[in-house]
């Protein structure tokens, strides 16, 4: 699906600098000092989309720190206004395309890591681009902090299958595994605008915690 171009993206990016920052690679290891309460946990969603998640999450627990990368500037402005309207301090976006998220963060920066309805990238011949291919576990490995976890919603079980297997390979160990995720009834659950579109025609929803076993 071709993305529309909004010209008036960069110059909104600009105005809301404080919570959308302008220069992430230079946060490494600083994070936290971006908010108001930097004693909080800090957890980050790769690859924010269109912000529902991240901004209700900023609301439903102010007891966190969010961060939300994302690398299509048409896709963050949209995450942007949803968060500014929620009026949270407790959340900050990054529009960064990060080949490694070592080059963001630095080891035991991140308490939790969200990936939501990412790219299942289907074809073999594309199976390194997967965000449970052994390469990223590497990644969010070396950013979490020993007791952290990962948290994987997406609607396609081939994913979700192999997820789980890439997990149990790499040695991590699986907290949940739930295989139809509205109908456990979790009102704590927040969904994504994709979670919402696919759940209403009926698509089972798929979610796993996953923790690094010491």
């Amino acid at each position: 699906m071709r993305l529309r171009h909004k010209p008036w993206a960069d110059q909104y990016m600009k105005d809301n600098n404080h919570i959308l920052i302008q220069e992430p690679f230079e946060q490494k290891g600083c994070w936290k000092q971006l908010f108001d309460q930097q004693e909080r946990p800090l957890h980050l969603e790769v690859g924010t989309g269109k912000g529902q998640f991240i901004a209700g999450m900023g609301e439903q627990h102010s007891e966190v720190n969010f961060v939300g990368i994302e690398r299509v500037k048409s896709v963050i402005v949209g995450a942007l206004k949803k968060v500014k309207a929620k009026e949270t301090t407790n959340t900050r976006l990054a529009y960064v395309d990060a080949e490694d998220l070592r080059d963001l963060f630095v080891e035991n920066e991140i308490d939790h890591i969200y990936l939501n309805f990412s790219d299942p990238w289907p074809k073999n011949r594309h199976e390194k681009r997967r965000l449970t291919y052994p390469t990223f576990l590497e990644q969010y490995q070396h950013i979490l902090k020993d007791e952290g976890e990962i948290t994987l919603k997406t609607d396609n079980l081939t994913f979700f299958e192999y997820s789980l297997v890439s997990f149990s390979k790499f040695g991590m160990t699986l907290q949940e595994v739930n295989l139809d995720l509205h109908e456990t009834g979790d009102e704590t659950n927040v969904p994504t605008e994709y979670e919402e579109k696919f759940s209403q025609k009926g698509q089972p929803i798929y979610r796993c915690r996953a923790s690094f076993s010491k």
